[in-house]
């Protein structure tokens, strides 16, 4: 080791025995395995808790992308932890990672140096708790992040195009941390710590293989229900998702076999004084000093002088899986913790006075909580804002401005953005703002903006737009007009960037036609698009599978051939030459003919 290795080294989670050595230790309480590359910073999962298993009193080591294909050196190097193996496949779903939505095998993995693939398996958080069952049996394995947690029942997996059971069944890991799980970790920590099995855990937020079924919890189809009926693997989704939305949500129990997959009910909603103390733990954001001599992280290089100033959403869009991860209420941080991390940002060699983004999953929901709490206990709403805006929601964006002007005006900060979405429905209605929304969105404009403004309309056509949980496309068109009055009267030249979703569920070549269509209309000549893919544990992934929206039984089409998924995206690109012999073939698909026609003529 250089001698600034040997002076920095403590100030990351060890990643080597050697720097477990550094610290004295001769055996870690508990080792961590992660699929993405070591960055220490509270974007990333892994670093979130192996700092607050660090502050709860734990000698915590990672094992970052380990070699599963070689002697398995890897998961032996720092031996057998005390406590457990922590076991998360990164910050994405393997499979999203390795996969597009056409299933084609990806080039890039933004979680690793030089935007590298091949460093992780297929279903990571399966493969890597399997080889440290078979290296320790004896030893407690515990499996969270986003992979996991979204695979904990039942679920449709499309890059098999096949019903698979809980991870738990697969992966043999003793217990699985669905959620945000700083609190369900630290808890399963202590509990083992004081010489509790494993298989005796009762704590929420978490998930089980038990042989008795609990009492007083829901019951949900079988999995083998589930393999013989669609039907019952959609009421078995419309469950899943109506209690995990609610505040005092139930506990889940699956048949499988003779077993049953028990989840307990998840935490309350973490308060902000948690939230700051979660920030507030001594990350070095940045990567691992074995990454020095290797290309950039590109996942890192995008949030490194980013905040995150709140979790969840209320959003409940149908192909999202945000509100199952982070949960349906809003966490929101303080202000203070905010403007700490700035300070924190300002420290970093490389920040040249801009900061990147202040958001989260949606950038305009910090503080938006219920007005009266009670309210809530009995609600069985999925979203907030569909159809239509909770009145028992506090929408306002006044906290948010303040927080904007605040970090704005930290000496040493020439530029704060927010490149997140933007949720417009929180401040726009078919009539025009809505109370402070017109003061918000200029400050947002005229004020934060790096030349781009991104939304995410999705769609246009008012059916699929329904099944989506998305607000009009006329909300869309009056936001872009509102926009383009305030960068008229400004004298800029800022783009608006529309997120669009082809083959979605319900959604035929005839619809894009006819939304490409209506976008040429308009001048919107759009950039960024994606395939819609059915990712585990979301509604539009179970209407995929099933062909039918489970909430009402309505058949919806899907698009399955990989070709004509393609044909679709390439119709919204209908300004490209390249794609001109793409759209004669996607016209192939329409019903209404006349469409293709329109679409050439730009009527």
């Amino acid at each position: 080791m250089s001698g600034n290795y040997k002076n920095d080294i403590g100030k990351w989670l060890p990643a080597t025995t050697d720097e477990m050595r550094f610290r004295g230790w001769e055996q870690p309480d508990i080792v961590l395995i992660t699929g993405d590359a070591y960055v220490d910073h509270p974007a990333f999962g892994i670093a979130i808790i192996g700092r607050v298993l660090e502050e709860a009193g734990y000698k915590v080591v990672i094992i970052a992308q380990p070699n599963w294909r070689d002697d398995l050196r890897d998961f032996r190097k720092f031996g057998q932890p005390r406590l457990f193996f922590g076991i998360s496949g990164g910050n994405m779903d393997s499979m999203v990672n390795h996969y597009t939505a056409r299933k084609r095998l990806r080039s890039d993995d933004a979680y690793t140096p030089g935007d590298r693939s091949g460093f992780r398996p297929d279903y990571a958080t399966t493969v890597y708790s399997k080889m440290v069952k078979q290296i320790y049996p004896d030893t407690p394995v515990i499996i969270g992040g986003i992979e996991a947690s979204l695979r904990r029942l039942t679920h449709y997996d499309y890059w098999s195009d096949s019903l698979k059971p809980s991870v738990l069944v697969d992966s043999g890991a003793d217990l699985l941390v669905y959620g945000m799980g700083e609190k369900a970790i630290v808890e399963a920590a202590k509990l083992l710590d004081a010489g509790e099995n494993i298989q005796n855990i009762e704590i929420p937020q978490t998930a089980i293989i038990v042989s008795k079924k609990p009492v007083d919890y829901i019951v949900l189809p079988s999995y083998e229900d589930c393999l013989r009926s669609k039907t019952a693997f959609g009421k078995h989704f419309t469950i899943i998702e109506t209690e995990s939305n609610r505040m005092n949500a139930s506990g889940l129990v699956e048949p499988f076999e003779d077993k049953f997959i028990c989840v307990r009910p998840p935490y309350k909603p973490i308060s902000t004084e948690e939230i700051d103390k979660i920030y507030a733990l001594p990350y070095t954001r940045l990567p691992h000093p074995r990454y020095n001599k290797k290309p950039p992280i590109p996942a890192y290089e995008m949030i490194r002088h980013s905040l995150t100033i709140h979790r969840g959403c209320f959003g409940g869009c149908s192909f999202c899986t945000i509100s199952m991860q982070q949960g349906r209420f809003i966490q929101s941080r303080s202000e203070i913790s905010v403007l700490n991390e700035v300070e924190q940002i300002k420290l970093m060699p490389d920040f040249g006075g801009t900061i990147s983004d202040i958001g989260g999953p949606s950038a305009n929901m910090y503080k938006m909580t219920p007005i009266e709490p009670g309210k809530c206990m009995k609600c069985r709403r999925v979203s907030c804002i569909f159809p239509s805006l909770c009145n028992n929601l506090n929408n306002s964006h006044n906290d948010l401005c303040s927080l904007y002007k605040k970090v704005s005006q930290i000496k040493g900060v020439k530029s704060a953005f927010v490149t997140s979405g933007v949720r417009y429905d929180l401040f726009l209605n078919e009539k025009g703002f809505l109370p402070g929304g017109k003061d918000y969105f200029r400050q947002l404009v005229n004020h934060h903006l790096s030349g781009r403004l991104k939304v995410a309309p999705e769609h246009s056509s008012p059916r699929i737009l329904k099944l989506m949980r998305k607000p009009g496309f006329a909300l869309f068109l009056k936001l872009k007009s509102e926009y383009e009055k305030l960068n008229s009267e400004s004298g800029r030249r800022q783009q608006i960037v529309p997120y669009l979703i082809t083959a979605h569920p319900g959604s035929t070549m005839d619809d894009t036609f006819e939304m490409a269509i209506q976008l040429r209309n308009e001048g919107v000549y759009p950039e960024q698009m994606q395939d819609f893919t059915p990712t585990p544990m979301t509604l539009s992934s179970v209407m995929h599978w099933c062909g039918f929206n489970p909430y009402d039984g309505e058949k919806v089409n899907v698009t399955r051939y990989i070709d004509e998924k393609r044909l679709n995206n390439s119709v919204l690109l209908f300004h490209r030459r390249e794609t001109a012999a793409d759209i004669v073939k996607a016209a192939k698909f329409l019903k209404n003919k006349l469409l293709a026609g329109k679409l050439r003529k730009g009527n």
